[in-house]
């Protein structure tokens, strides 16, 4: 499989796949897919929070892989772009696949005092952010895996796991650089010889 300069860029709720993404773009000088956007747009366009939305999925299966779909319909006439999906390494597995992981306390910390996140959860304390948290990934693993056969946690299907909870963003895009660099210089020497 030939690589191509995208980066796919997934991992748990709260992980820093935004903020990592804006820097890579800036740095790589690359654009960036988002599923995650397409989603919560959905949801608020069909007055749903996005766990209500979670599980109305379930029942349109659809809707779900027309979601998960797009990245890779997008790939097929782009490259130099990062995708911002929990299944990009699914949907375009000749991306350099990386898994983002944080720890759920601090996940729904950064989600609470996240104002982007208000329009689709809005919750009144960090316990009740961090529950929803975990339902919503109980949810999505069910779903993905009941419709794709793939575990998103599943760090084989990665190239590289970076673990955000006490590093700066700014330090995990430079690890994820680094190493996307390497993985493309890689291919290409196998190339020559």
């Amino acid at each position: 499989m030939e690589k191509k300069h995208i980066i796919s860029l997934g991992g748990q709720l709260a992980s820093g796949k935004s903020t990592i993404s804006k820097i890579l773009q800036e740095e790589l000088n690359f654009g960036i897919y988002k599923n995650g956007d397409y989603f919560r747009k959905l949801a608020v366009e069909m007055g749903m929070d996005v766990t209500t939305f979670n599980k109305y999925v379930i029942d349109h299966p659809e809707i779900d892989r027309k979601i998960e779909y797009s990245a890779k319909e997008y790939a097929k006439n782009h490259d130099n772009f990062i995708i911002d999906a929990r299944l990009g390494f699914y949907a375009v597995p000749e991306s350099f696949k990386v898994y983002l992981k944080v720890n759920i306390d601090e996940a729904a910390k950064r989600a609470f005092y996240d104002e982007n996140r208000k329009r689709s959860e809005n919750f009144a304390t960090i316990e009740e952010q961090k529950e929803d948290m975990i339902k919503r990934y109980n949810l999505e693993n069910e779903r993905y895996f009941k419709l794709y056969g793939v575990r998103k946690e599943d760090e084989s299907n990665y190239d590289l796991i970076v673990d955000t909870t006490f590093i700066t963003q700014k330090e995990a895009a430079n690890t994820i650089k680094e190493e996307y660099l390497r993985w493309i210089k890689k291919d290409k020497e196998q190339i020559i010889e």
